[in-house]
């Protein structure tokens, strides 16, 4: 009983690791990265579309993202959803690709993208902290109905806080690299 708590608790602080993972490789680095596009919505003859499932997307320099639609009379439409969204990029575009060129970021907006990441890291951090408090929720829930002794939820607090704080660790780390790799010249 006490394994199966531990068990969904730690697959759920899994999730939450790779949901932020993912959200960090949406956040601009110093060089161009394809994830910062990859997902943006394109509506795709009224259909909402993931813009990797419409186009190859490659960096070919450091500071530039191209994209080359599958459908060419997608172009309009994936044109149109770069400048709505709010990437802060415009898109060049010729018959058959788009270019994303990648302005070197300021001072100023390299300070904003780390607030933001502070942000997220922070939202990391308060998913970790309600699975524990499910977990040790169900825990006492347990030794309330007798299913399991005191000892036992006591030790399945312990449990559940070794892993919370083994996953906030991590959080911390990957927004760490991440913000020295925002900070690099």
């Amino acid at each position: 009983m006490i394994n199966d708590i531990i068990t969904e608790a730690k697959a759920k602080m899994k999730s939450t690791l790779s949901v932020f993972e993912e959200d960090l490789h949406g956040i601009r680095g110093g060089r161009a990265s394809t994830t910062l596009v990859d997902r943006l919505i394109v509506n795709y003859y009224e259909q909402d579309t993931e813009l990797r499932q419409l186009a190859s997307i490659s960096t070919p320099e450091p500071m530039q993202i191209l994209i080359r639609p599958y459908d060419k009379t997608a172009v309009k439409m994936i044109e149109k959803a770069i400048r709505e969204s709010d990437i802060g990029l415009n898109p060049n575009t010729d018959s058959e690709v788009i270019r994303l060129n990648m302005p070197p970021l300021t001072r100023e907006r390299r300070q904003d993208l780390v607030k933001f990441l502070h942000k997220r890291m922070e939202e990391a951090r308060i998913a970790i902290r309600n699975i524990r408090r499910a977990a040790n929720d169900d825990l006492k829930d347990f030794e309330k109905e007798k299913l399991i002794s005191e000892d036992d939820q006591e030790r399945g607090e312990a449990e559940v806080q070794k892993l919370t704080d083994s996953f906030i660790s991590q959080i911390e780390e990957a927004g760490k690299v991440k913000e020295e790799d925002i900070m690099k010249l």
